[in-house]
Formats: structure tokens, sequence, C-alpha cells
């Protein structure tokens, strides 16, 4: 069979599986369990490298493998299924498309010249790096659930879907603005995957559960008549 399926692969395949799920979810609705899948891709990505440096005989090609198998996933996960959950969410206007294109792009222009820079960076030393050059892509598993999460605050529908399309533009504008980004500590990957893991809670539970009941308890002092402000007032967020 054609590639590698060595355990150094295994979380680079499972964050793929996990985006293309939450493709599939967005494209039906699902907007919380497609943003769990974005973030589990996330959380997937952040362990996905160093899970690969502990086998010390990896061939150049499984090293080449790795770094062009990690991109090419790292594209549907953190371009494609935030387009397609962007979308769902209320970017589909002409101009928020041309925003989610411009997004795709930079990630995409971004991830090929890692690969090529990366690639270069090997063949002079065998040490992990320790800065990024731009805004990693992988940061929207970060960005886009703690936005979802939060959003519910923002009353105004159209509000909420402007600091949408703000998020999309700087993010994706960052992926290709030259800076470099110190690579985060062990410590400090350990609180991003806590960020991560808390926005997916709420999201999954507390916060719609919280909604749950405000909006029973509502319901029963005022009746229909809130009920139906709640619904068209931006109550419900996904």
């Amino acid at each position: 069979m054609l590639g590698f399926y060595d355990y150094t692969v295994v979380l680079t395949y499972i964050s793929f599986a996990s985006a293309v799920s939450g493709i599939f979810l967005a494209s039906s609705s699902h907007i919380r369990m497609a943003v769990f899948c974005l973030a589990l891709s996330g959380l997937c990505d952040m362990f996905d490298g160093k899970v690969a440096r502990t086998k010390k005989n990896r061939t150049d090609d499984e090293k080449s493998f790795g770094i062009q198998i990690d991109s090419l996933c790292d594209m549907v996960c953190f371009g494609v299924l935030p387009i397609v959950i962007c979308y769902r969410l209320g970017m589909d206007r002409i101009y928020s498309m041309a925003v989610l294109i411009l997004y795709g792009l930079a990630g995409l222009i971004r991830l090929a010249y890692f690969n090529v820079t990366e690639a270069k960076r090997q063949e002079e030393s065998s040490e992990a790096r320790k800065y990024y050059q731009g805004l990693p892509i992988t940061s929207m598993a970060i960005a886009l659930p703690v936005f979802v999460v939060l959003s519910p605050l923002i009353r105004d529908v159209g509000m909420r879907v402007g600091a949408l399309h703000v998020l999309v533009a700087v993010v994706g504008i960052l992926f290709v603005v030259d800076f470099k980004l110190k690579k985060p500590s062990p410590r400090e990957v350990f609180i991003l995957v806590g960020i991560v893991a808390l926005a997916v809670v709420v999201l999954m539970f507390v916060w719609e559960g919280w909604l749950f009941f405000l909006h029973r308890y509502l319901y029963r002092l005022l009746g229909k008549t809130f009920e139906t402000a709640f619904l068209f007032g931006g109550g419900i967020a996904v």
C-alpha cells in the first residue's frame, strides 16, 4: 500500500477524519458538533509533531511525508471546515464569501510556504522549530470555538455576524503577515488545550443548558410573546 501508517501519523489521520465529520455536521446545521470536531482536530494537531519526533529512526521519506500530510490535513481541518462553519453561521452574502475565499487562500499560501521552508530547514538542522512565521493556521481551532461560545452575549444578530467577519478577516491576514511568533512551551500548550477543552465543554453543555433554563423561566413568566421575541431576537446563537 502507498503511504506510511505507523504511529507517528495516527493523530494526523484522526484530525482529518474529525474535520470531514465536522464538514458533514455543519452542512446539516449541527453547528455545535461541527465546532466540537474543529476543536478536536486542533487538539490532535497540538500533539502530532511531538508524537512524530519520538521516533528517532525516521527515514527522510517519512519526514517529508509527515510535512506534506500534516499541511494537507491542516488545509481541510483549519481551512475548509471553518469556512463551512462560518458560512452556516451567517457568512453567506457575496462579500462574506469573498472574505471566506481570501481566508482559505491565505491559509493555503501559508501552508505551501511552510512546506518549502520546513523542508530546507530540516536539511540543515534536526531541531524543532522555536518560532512560527506568521499566525499558524491551527489558531482557528481556538478562535472560532471561543467566538461561538461567547457569541450569545452579542444579542443583535447583525452585529454578531459582523464580528465573525472581522474575526475571519483578521485571522486570515495574520496567516500571511511576516512576523515571528514564539512556539508555546509544554506549559503553554497545556493552557491552550485547557482553553479549547473549556470552550468545547461550555459550548456543548453549560451554555446550551443555561439558555434552555432561561428560556423556560421567561416563557412561563411572559408567555408566547416572549418566545417569539427570544427566537427572532437572536437569543439562540447556533
